[in-house]
């Protein structure tokens, strides 16, 4: 049975109005609407509720360092704290029921992202006849921690925040003239291309709209869009 919005529903459906009155966390997966459709089911029935996302695999749930995310009214919250406490530390992200399942939505994105561009880069060196091992010894050795490390990033946040992504250490320009040796070099060695062929053009489309003399980071109003 898929852990999601319908299941979630369909359970709930048959259980009439057993739930009244009592308090329902939801930690099913699915989209922010689905959230809030069901907090709206729940407010109609006279039930508590939360939205939730499990951030953690199964075996580390209660253990110290597990982390989970909940959203929906503060009361309800705090009335529950404790309880919610004994299956990981519990974060209360906000009054709408959409913004815990959007948050584990957005860092599995990050997830998938890094280890799909540690994926390609491995398949890159690889066709050379290098050991994904070997490569893993300086890429996740070295290279991440010193060139991606997170308070770096971190601290790129509060100008995504004001949209100021000067130029000055290095601009969009510069860094697409990188993503098209990557993707030029992906044909070359004979390996899967869409990835940097998507990020070459998604860097061009930031340049056409004026973006070019930024930094890399100006990307980011390129991602806000439909």
């Amino acid at each position: 049975m898929p852990n999601d919005y319908p299941t979630t529903h369909r359970v709930l459906d048959a259980a009439g109005a057993a739930f009244q009155g009592r308090t329902l966390v939801n930690l099913t997966s699915g989209t922010p609407a689905e959230a809030r459709d069901t907090a709206d089911w729940a407010a109609r029935r006279g039930v508590g509720y939360l939205d939730g996302a499990i951030m953690v695999p199964p075996p580390l749930v209660g253990e110290p360092g597990s982390v989970f995310l909940y959203a929906g009214p503060q009361d309800v919250f705090d009335r529950h704290r404790e309880t919610l406490a004994l299956l990981g530390d519990p974060r209360h992200l906000g009054a709408d029921p959409g913004l815990a399942v959007l948050f584990n939505t957005a860092m599995l994105e990050m997830m998938y992202a890094t280890v799909n561009g540690f994926l390609h880069a491995a398949a890159l060196v690889g066709s050379a006849g290098v050991p994904a091992a070997e490569f893993s010894e300086l890429a996740l050795g070295w290279f991440m921690p010193a060139v991606l490390n997170p308070a770096w990033l971190a601290q790129q946040a509060p100008s995504l925040d004001e949209g100021a992504y000067p130029g000055d250490l290095g601009t969009l320009q510069m860094n697409f003239n990188a993503l098209e040796h990557i993707l030029r070099t992906s044909a070359e060695q004979g390996v899967h291309s869409e990835q940097p062929r998507l990020m070459k053009e998604l860097a061009e489309r930031a340049i056409a709209e004026g973006h070019g003399s930024e930094n890399y980071f100006a990307m980011f109003e390129i991602f806000k869009q439909a």
